[in-house]
């Protein structure tokens, strides 16, 4: 919750002082008590007014102060609701190394279920692009409001060359910038397992896309002892360990958040999470109105429980 003038909240300060004066002039009232020696018709005073019920009162009338000061103080609350228009771009590694199997059933089967769950998580109104990449990013589809395109592309991905990250991010920002809408939202989806080896520095066009205000949101797939077989049986096999410190890095500078996924279990749920967060806005309502008309209603309480309860000698 947050306040649109928090300067208010310091009346909170008189409920506390409210207590204490109530409670010095309870003590200061007991030093007189002698004077008033009719203890029957005392007796017959308490009997009649509940210890409890004589105290609820003034406990509505501190509450409603309370709330009063909340109120003045022009509470809101922050919730995510749908986003109008937005366009997105999925970005998969396709290289070699995405065959290996320390991901079930492979890397890259496990990055395409991933992806389709991402776009199951997308309202129709999102436009939704796709680029798959390998030595050069050889398979592209601009942001269209036809998911089916995009997941078409993703499923005919398969494993096989260099990673050229830099190139497959260059080409993700002018199809955004393109095609965006004017002031809609725009992010990047880059899943990858490995260091950029040809192409241009990746790290130099997240800087690019921080100034376009666009945000890479990084996912570095596999484990240390990932491994692919050597085409040749007498070779053995190639070490293909992910390079998370790369995608965290372009992910920093382009201002969004580096995930790293070590199952598919886990990558399905980076990408459900994604899919839910990029597909909404954050968004502030004022609240006001309800501690308003609560305290209201309290001091209204206060006020009937008063003439209610008030100490009424026989």
């Amino acid at each position: 919750m947050s306040f649109g003038a928090p300067l208010w909240l310091f009346t909170l300060a008189l409920v506390p002082l409210a207590i204490a004066a109530a409670v010095r002039g309870r003590r200061r009232a007991k030093r007189y008590a002698i004077r008033f020696p009719a203890m029957s018709t005392l007796r017959a005073a308490v009997a009649a007014e509940p210890s409890r019920s004589r105290h609820l009162p003034a406990a509505l009338a501190l509450a409603s102060i309370a709330l009063l000061a909340v109120a003045l103080a022009r509470p809101h609350v922050t919730y995510r609701a749908a986003t109008g228009s937005a366009s997105l771009m999925l970005i998969t590694d396709h290289s070699g190394s995405m065959a290996a199997t320390d991901v079930q059933p492979t890397r890259l089967a496990a990055a395409n279920a991933a992806a389709n769950t991402f776009i199951d998580q997308l309202p129709s109104t999102v436009r939704v692009g796709a680029i798959g990449f390998g030595s050069t990013p050889d398979a592209v589809q601009g942001p269209a409001a036809n998911h089916g395109a995009a997941r078409s592309l993703i499923d005919a991905q398969s494993a096989d060359g260099g990673t050229d990250t830099g190139d497959a991010l260059n080409l993700a920002l002018q199809l955004l910038q393109g095609s965006n809408p004017k002031h809609a939202p725009a992010a990047i989806v880059l899943l990858s397992d490995g260091a950029a080896n040809t192409g241009p520095d990746p790290v130099t066009v997240a800087r690019q896309a921080a100034h376009d205000h666009i945000p890479i949101y990084t996912v570095a797939l596999g484990t240390a002892g990932g491994v692919i077989q050597s085409p040749n049986p007498y070779e053995p096999s190639v070490s293909v360990p992910p390079d998370p410190q790369l995608m965290a890095q372009i992910a920093q500078v382009s201002g969004a958040r580096a995930f790293n996924a070590q199952s598919s279990d886990e990558l399905s749920s980076i990408y459900k999470h994604l899919g839910s967060q990029l597909s909404t806005v954050s968004r502030k309502r004022e609240i006001t109105v309800v501690f308003a008309v609560a305290g209201l209603v309290l001091l209204l309480g206060a006020g009937i429980t008063s003439v209610r309860w008030s100490g009424r000698l026989p």
